[in-house]
C-alpha cells in the first residue's frame, strides 16, 4: 500500500498547497486560469478516448452507463454528499463538487493507477504509483488554485478505489486483461472530456450520470476478450 499512500499524500499536499494559492488569485486570473483547466482537461479526456480498440464497447458503455446512473440519480446523491461536506468544512466555493469529481477522475481513471496497483498488490516495486504521485501532486496543485478545496476531498475516492485495487490484485489479475484496461481507461476519457466541457460551461453535463459506463466498459471487454 506503500504507493498509494504515497499517492495520497501528494494529491492532499498538492491540494493544500492549491487552495492557499487560490485564496490570494485575482479574479481575473481565477478565470481564466480555470478555462485553462478546461482545455486541459479536453485535451487529456481526448487523448484518453482515442485509445478504445472497440467503439462498440464506448458506445454501449455510455448509452448503459447513462441508463443506469439516471435510474440510479448518482448526480443528485453526489451533489447532496458534496453539500455536506461544504457545511462541514465551511467552504461556500460553487467549484466545490466540479473539483472534487474533476480531479477523481484524473487521478483515477488512467492506466497508470490499474496497473501500478497491481504491480504493487502482487509484492513488486510501487514504481508507477510513485511516478502517478508525482503527476498527481502538481495535477492538485494546478486543479485546486482553479477549482478550490473540492479538489483535496478527491484524495478519499482516490485512497479507497487504487488501495482496494492494490489489496485484491492477486484475485483480479487473471481476469483483468489488456483489452479491459484500455477500455475503461477510453471510456473514463470520454468521461474527462464531459467535465471539460462543464468547466468550459459549454454546456452543463450529468457527469456523475454517466459513471456506470466504467463498469460496463469492463464487462463488455471481458466477455469480448
Amino acid at each position: 500500500m506503500l504507493g498509494t499512500i504515497v499517492n495520497t499524500g501528494a494529491v492532499v499536499g498538492g491540494a493544500l498547497i492549491g487552495v492557499l494559492i487560490h485564496s490570494r488569485m485575482p479574479e481575473r486570473i481565477t478565470k481564466t486560469t480555470f478555462q485553462g483547466i478546461g482545455l486541459f482537461t479536453l485535451y487529456i479526456g481526448f487523448s484518453m478516448a482515442m485509445k478504445t480498440e472497440n467503439v462498440l464497447i464506448m458506445v454501449f458503455s455510455i448509452v448503459l452507463g447513462a441508463i443506469s446512473g439516471e435510474l440510479l440519480d448518482i448526480e443528485k446523491r453526489m451533489e447532496k454528499v458534496s453539500d455536506w461536506l461544504k457545511k462541514k468544512v465551511g467552504s461556500k466555493n460553487d467549484k466545490f463538487t466540479e473539483g472534487f469529481v474533476t480531479a477523481f477522475m484524473l487521478f483515477c481513471m488512467g492506466s497508470m493507477t490499474i496497473l501500478g496497483s497491481i504491480e504493487e498488490g502482487l509484492g513488486g516495486k510501487p514504481t508507477l504509483l510513485l511516478a502517478k504521485s508525482f503527476l498527481d501532486g502538481f495535477g492538485a496543485i494546478a486543479l485546486a488554485s482553479t477549482l478550490g478545496i473540492g479538489v483535496l476531498f478527491s484524495a478519499v475516492p482516490l485512497f479507497v478505489y487504487q488501495g482496494g485495487l492494490t489489496l485484491s490484485a492477486g484475485a483480479i489479475q487473471g481476469y483483468l486483461t489488456d483489452l479491459m484496461i484500455s477500455e475503461i481507461s477510453a471510456v473514463g476519457g470520454l468521461l474527462l472530456l464531459g467535465m471539460g466541457i462543464n468547466i468550459l460551461e459549454i454546456k452543463k453535463l450529468k457527469i456523475m450520470n454517466l459513471l456506470p459506463a466504467l463498469v460496463f466498459a469492463a464487462l463488455f471487454a471481458y466477455f469480448i476478450k
